[in-house]
C-alpha cells in the first residue's frame, strides 16, 4: 500500500479546485483503477454464468455464421 501526499490548489476562497499528487503516486492510482475495473468485469462474468456455452459450441456457431 502507498501513502498517498496529496497537495491541493485552491482558489481564493480555499475552496479545493484540484489535486496534485506525485508521478508515482498517480501510477499507482492508476494500477489499483485498472485492477478495481477488471474485478468488476470477472464479477459480471460470474452473474452471467448460466448463460456460457462450451468453448467447442461457440466455434462452431460462429463458423456456421460465417459461412451463412
Amino acid at each position: 500500500m502507498i501513502t498517498l501526499s496529496p497537495k491541493y490548489v485552491v482558489d481564493k476562497h480555499q475552496k479545493r479546485k484540484a489535486v496534485l499528487v506525485t508521478a508515482d503516486e498517480w501510477e499507482h492510482i492508476v494500477s489499483e483503477l485498472e485492477e478495481l475495473d477488471d474485478i468488476r468485469a470477472y464479477d459480471e462474468a460470474q452473474r452471467h454464468a448460466a448463460d456460457k456455452i462450451p468453448f467447442e459450441l461457440a466455434v462452431r456457431e460462429i463458423e456456421q455464421d460465417c459461412q451463412a
